[in-house]
């Protein structure tokens, strides 16, 4: 890449919203949903975890969630949980994918979850990071990384230097936060509303997590800044087929930070459930 940004690559008409993903492999679809955050995207979430899905021998649906990347961004509506499974769920009927597998890191982890209930029949498994969707608000903008993502970039402005400095709240080892790490991310930045976090609703579905009727496995950072650790007792509680793996020494984004063991799990789980 010659360019800090992202790469492009297709887009489907998702109701009145133009949703880009990128698709690599063939197979069975394995959809990749993203977390929130200022500059995320599809593929700046997943670089390290594509190829792993395209060896298992599935074709991976890298997707930029209305509001992110290179997708729509409308500033005159709520950011919903429903806004964002539907607008997945048309996407992925427009370009044929009938059944799939689905992997969301926070916020991709809820609609992972939204969907699943929606569309059992639809989803063969779900692979989660540290999801969100399963506590209160108040719970969530009570830790350290959503309060300062909230302060920076819908209260503030938010330059290089202050994504920098969010970005090592994702993390446990700073020096995961490369410079061509927050040029990538400062890039879609510079496209992004404050609204897609001002007016986000993603209420909690908890007392839905015994619904889920597909295999889970999942992951989550034991020094989560941003999401609960605690929520994993929630998934194991309810959840009729779920196992977790709890990650010392990390921070929200598992399959950055170790890419290695997660791409293994992830592997196993898509060539073995």
């Amino acid at each position: 890449m010659t360019s800090a940004a992202p790469p492009r690559g297709e887009t489907a008409r998702a109701g009145d919203h133009e949703i880009h993903y990128l698709s690599y492999g063939e197979g069975q679809a394995v959809v990749l949903l993203h977390g929130s955050g200022p500059g995320a995207s599809g593929f700046s979430n997943f670089k390290q975890n594509i190829d792993t899905v395209v060896a298992a021998g599935h074709r991976a649906i890298v997707m930029d969630m209305v509001g992110f990347g290179y997708s729509s961004k409308p500033t005159d509506c709520d950011y919903t949980t429903e806004l964002f499974a539907s607008t997945v769920k048309s996407t992925l009927d427009t370009i044929g994918i009938q059944r799939c597998a689905l992997l969301g890191h926070s916020l991709g982890g809820a609609i992972c979850i939204r969907i699943a209930l929606d569309s059992p029949d639809f989803v063969t498994g779900l692979i989660m990071m540290a999801p969100g969707g399963i506590e209160e608000r108040e719970t969530y903008f009570a830790m350290p990384g959503i309060a300062k993502m909230v302060s920076t970039f819908v209260g503030g402005e938010l330059d290089r230097e202050g994504l920098h400095k969010l970005l090592r709240m994702l993390v446990f080892d700073d020096d995961l936060v490369t410079d061509a790490l927050v040029d990538e991310r400062y890039a879609i930045l510079q496209m992004q509303p404050k609204e897609v976090l001002s007016r986000m609703i993603i209420p909690s579905m908890d007392d839905e997590l015994g619904n889920l009727k597909r295999p889970v496995i999942g992951f989550w950072g034991h020094n989560d800044e941003f999401n609960p650790v605690s929520g994993v007792g929630k998934f194991l509680g309810r959840c009729k087929d779920c196992r977790f793996t709890i990650v010392t020494d990390c921070g929200h984004w598992v399959m950055v930070e170790h890419a290695r063991m997660f791409n293994a799990q992830l592997h196993d789980f898509l060539v073995n459930r």
